[in-house]
């Protein structure tokens, strides 16, 4: 698969129709995924695979995903959306 249709793929997958999803990951992926390492690109497309429900509960920080691989990207999308 190439680049550009991963990508896309990537993006159209990150629009989860959750406003609060959507401003958290969409940003996320157009502005730090592509220079991630391929460890923690695979770990953001893991995360998509996860309910909407569990995701706003994480970003909410309300809890924490029980996988360390998921709490890691959990983290870094956090810290890129800044404080709150």
């Amino acid at each position: 698969m190439s680049d550009i249709t991963q990508y896309n793929r990537l993006f159209w997958h990150s629009r989860r129709g959750m406003l609060e999803l959507d401003l958290l990951l969409l940003p996320f992926l157009e502005e730090v995924y592509r220079d991630l390492p391929a460890e923690d690109q695979k770990r953001y497309e893991q995360l998509l695979t996860c309910e909407d429900t569990d995701m706003f509960e994480w970003f909410m920080q309300r809890s924490q995903p029980k996988d360390p691989e998921l709490r890691r990207i959990v983290e870094l999308i956090i810290k890129h959306a800044g404080p709150v």
